[in-house]
């Protein structure tokens, strides 16, 4: 099974807040600066068609340039999603 992808630009405190985020989740991703690793800006632009980041990709399941409020309504909106992921979905009453 292949790990999650997450899409960061070091420095971009919205990648730092989300990197401590899946940190504390303790879910195992790949990550890939997409700064450190121009060639990488690439596959960013073919699995979100956008260039910002933080972005994660974890097969079909994309979320593009968020903020973890965004992340976890994401989720909230795709339960199957977040249980492949190993979080619990954060249901919005």
């Amino acid at each position: 099974m292949n790990k999650p992808i997450l899409y960061i630009k070091l420095g971009c405190p919205w990648c730092e807040e989300a990197l401590a985020y899946f940190e504390e989740k303790q879910l195992d991703l790949n990550v890939v600066d997409v700064r450190t690793d121009p060639s990488k800006m690439n596959d960013l632009l073919e699995v979100s068609g956008q260039s910002k980041t933080p972005t994660l990709k974890n097969g079909d399941f994309v979320v593009a340039d968020f903020d973890l409020e965004e992340f976890e309504e994401a989720l909230s909106h795709n339960p199957s999603e977040a249980k492949k992921l190993g979080l619990k979905a954060v249901s919005k009453s």
